[in-house]
């Protein structure tokens, strides 16, 4: 025992000693790696001067771990492969980067646990949040893990992927090919969804359990929400990270991270060192550093697949403590609390008239019906605001929107209840009593339709039930004695603050991931009917005990007439303009993203000659305003030059909604080589189809079988297409430094000739990097917009072929 607790000590202050170290330096590695700018796959800042740094680091770590208990070893991969990202888009590459590091202790380790951040960055983003900083926490966990006195139980592999911002890649080359790979049993990724902040935990296992008890256990600050992981694996949040290749094409466990402060600086030029306070590197070295150590000196790791039964219900409360139990656990509390909750009703139902019943019934109508009408008048307004071309008047002014749509939707729910009450011949108590019932009962519906579709994130039901219900048991007596006394209302809100304060938390945190997104969001449906959605969904779950009060209330005139002003001034301040979406205060940037490529295209007929060809500026909003705020400022960027393209080129030759500006030719000084090598008949009848491409680092392959005509196979991803309704297929293609030429071929089935052809095959290079990434004329033209504009641009060229 003696032993035992030596050793715990011994290893606490070594914990202690790594998080000060990672305190202190962390900031120096951010600057470093962010300092040589953008960081794209097969350019020469992410593939020699960030693996360099990054080497001369693991190097000076690895010298120090020469006298202590634990050894490490490098390996550089550059593996080559292609997999399906869902049927008919494939991504493939050649040569990219991975680092591996394998800390073990020096009497060698059969299981592993593997942390993953990647260093490169998206094109015109020095990438500090993503995911530079996770690389830097991870640097600074890998030099405390190596100086512990006492040696690991199991093993670590630190893995920096040189490839994550193109479609996954280093990753699955890693779980894929590496020999390593076999000895892993969980992982932690680290991502970035924002600048800065906590570090949520928003996806976990797939099941295995043991996993969030371990962060549970050893998270020295936990944030981490079930409700999350329900949320993004719904897809709800358009956006993936390498859990899904490690989940996936590893059939590992993990745990997800990522920073969800200020996503609205994410994947711009505002996601810099200093963005990110060092309270975050903190934070999140303290949690990395004390949940890998835990894991590698459980046993569960040595045999994870043995602990893999259900999932967890896991929730923080405000950010101070995680409470963690097992879903079928979950699922026994919650039927409970459902049972409890029928018992009072059917009690209620069976000591009073069938007068009760019906009263119950009439109140769920009026309930129900006060959401409908609140949902719809939310989203009236919200059309309102879109025809006056005011739209996303929330991305710079959140608060806006609250006041516009809350005032709006709170408004609605106290004019209707207010309406019912003066209608009913029923005591304001009994009315009151009546409406938390109701309220009692739509919760217990939900909890029990959540639970029954095995959803973890029914908790959050079973809280607004149970709680609830404890506090309205306890004040029934004083209720019906004294009536709606101060005492009464204070009692009975303290009943709700537990449930309330946690939703209240829960809805800050999904409108703080959810109006960035909102806010890059290039989908056709109106960002600020979703705004409204959101608001008026936070007004109806809040506001859901809270009618209690209406019905108690002798008058609800001065409610109304304050929410009504504030309706009336909100929307006449929206309806002038004074809310403009955009800002570039650099404290607080909110910018517009659009692209900029200056592109030259090439289309050639089927006997392979030039038929036409054109340049221009290829300008695509990358939010729903388009370019109305950009034309004042740029009169040539108009809707006069608005194209939906050719529908019969693959991919349209650009992206559907583009605004073309006639430019010069650009000239890469190093083009692209196009080929066809082969076309032959093969036994089965199909015409196989075999071509050579040497391009940039990022190039984009398009099919476009023509009616009567089918792709068979390829060699692409298993070599068998998936089935695609539009007809259209696509390969996204990148390689890494001394890549050799890219060959491919695919097979097709002839069943008619088209005069046009078989097939329409055009081919995308996209120079980010380098001379070849810029041109005089692009440069000019983005010193033309404005200041709270965030334009990503670069070169590229577009060749159709048909055959």
């Amino acid at each position: 025992i003696k032993q035992n607790i030596t050793e715990y000590n011994t290893l606490l202050l070594s914990l202690y000693t790594g998080t000060m170290k990672i305190f202190l330096a962390s900031p120096k590695h951010l600057e470093q790696i962010t300092s040589v700018g953008p960081r794209t796959v097969g350019s020469p800042e992410n593939e020699i001067t960030t693996v360099n740094y990054l080497l001369d680091q693991i190097e000076q770590i690895r010298s120090e771990s020469k006298t202590g208990p634990h050894f490490i070893t490098v390996d550089i991969q550059r593996p080559t492969g292609c997999f399906s990202l869902g049927g008919f888009t494939i991504s493939c590459y050649d040569h990219v980067t991975n680092i591996a590091v394998k800390l073990q202790p020096k009497t060698s380790a059969q299981h592993f646990m593997l942390a993953n951040c990647h260093f490169d960055s998206v094109p015109n983003s020095p990438g500090a949040s993503d995911d530079a900083v996770s690389c830097s926490v991870m640097l600074e966990v890998l030099h405390s893990l190596v100086n512990l006195s006492m040696p690991l139980k199991h093993g670590v592999i630190f893995l920096f992927n040189g490839a994550e911002e193109t479609k996954l890649q280093a990753s699955h080359g890693f779980i894929t090919q590496h020999p390593w790979a076999q000895q892993v049993r969980a992982f932690v990724n680290l991502e970035a969804a924002g600048v800065g902040g906590k570090e949520l935990v928003f996806q976990t296992g797939p099941e295995n359990p043991w996993l969030v008890q371990a962060y549970a256990r050893a998270a020295v600050h936990p944030f981490a929400s079930v409700v999350g992981q329900e949320i993004f694996q719904s897809g709800l949040i358009p956006s993936d990270t390498d859990f899904r290749i490690f989940r996936d094409f590893g059939n590992i466990p993990g745990i997800d991270l990522a920073f969800i402060e200020n996503g609205f600086l994410y994947h711009t030029k505002y996601d810099t060192p200093e963005r990110i306070h060092t309270n975050s590197i903190q934070r999140a070295g303290d949690n990395i550093l004390s949940v890998l150590k835990h894991l590698v000196m459980s046993e569960e790791l040595a045999d994870s697949s043995e602990y893999r039964h259900g999932n967890m219900v896991f929730f923080d409360m405000l950010g101070v403590t995680l409470v963690v139990y097992p879903a079928h656990v979950g699922t026994i509390i919650n039927y409970v609390v459902a049972v409890a909750t029928m018992i009072y009703l059917g009690t209620k139902c069976i000591l009073t008239t069938g007068r009760y019943i019906c009263e119950l019934v009439c109140a769920v109508c009026v309930l129900i019906l006060s959401w409908v009408i609140t949902l719809l008048t939310v989203l009236f307004v919200a059309l309102l605001v879109k025809l006056m071309g005011r739209s996303m008047f929330w991305y710079s002014y959140f608060y806006a929107a609250i006041c516009l749509y809350g005032s709006a939707a709170i408004g609605i729910i106290v004019l209707i209840h207010t309406l019912a009450k003066t209608r009913c011949r029923v005591s304001r108590v009994d009315l009151a009593e009546l409406f938390f019932d109701v309220s009692l009962l739509l919760w217990c519906c939900v909890l029990l339709f959540l639970t029954s579709c095995g959803w973890c994130s029914a908790y959050l039901p079973m809280m607004m039930v149970v709680f609830p219900l404890i506090s309205k048991l306890l004040l029934s007596r004083h209720f019906r004695a004294r009536g709606a006394t101060l005492q009464y209302s204070v009692l009975y809100l303290m009943g709700l603050a537990i449930p309330y304060i946690h939703i209240m938390f829960l809805i800050r945190v999904i409108f703080e991931v959810f109006t960035p997104i909102l806010g890059r969001s290039t989908s056709e449906t109106p960002p600020d009917f979703i705004m409204a959605l959101l608001v008026a969904l936070a007004t109806v779950i809040l506001s859901s005990y809270f009618i209690h009060f209406i019905y108690l209330s002798r008058s609800t005139k001065w409610i109304l007439a304050v929410l009504g002003s504030v309706f009336t001034l909100m929307f006449v301040l929206v309806g002038c303009g004074l809310f403009f979406p955009y800002s570039a205060d650099p404290s607080s940037p909110r910018p517009k993203r659009v692209s900029v490529q200056h592109i030259t295209r090439r289309f050639h007929s089927l006997n392979g000659s030039l038929q036409s060809s054109d340049s221009g500026f290829c300008i695509n909003n990358q939010d729903y305003t388009g370019m109305q705020y950009i034309t004042p400022y740029i009169p040539q960027i108009n809707d006069s030059i608005c194209t939906l393209c050719q529908e019969q080129l693959p991919y349209y030759g650009f992206p559907r909604k583009s605004w073309y500006l006639p430019a010069p030719e650009v000239s890469p000084k190093a083009p692209l080589e196009f080929q066809l090598l082969s076309r032959q008949e093969t036994e089965g009848g199909t015409i196989k189809m075999t071509f050579e491409v040497k391009g940039p680092s990022h190039m984009s392959l398009y099919l476009h079988p023509h009616a009567g005509v089918s792709l068979s196979s390829w060699s692409f991803g298993g070599g068998t297409p998936g089935f695609n309704l539009s007809g259209k297929y696509f390969v996204f293609y990148s390689h890494g430094l001394d890549a050799a030429a890219w060959n491919f071929w695919f097979e097709i089935q002839v069943d008619a000739s088209p005069d046009e052809g078989w097939i329409s095959l055009a081919i995308s290079a996209h120079y980010f990097s380098g001379s070849d990434g810029r041109s005089e004329q692009l440069e000019s033209l983005l010193k033309r917009f404005p200041a709270w504009v965030f334009p990503a641009s670069w070169i590229s060229t577009y060749h159709m072929y048909r055959y």
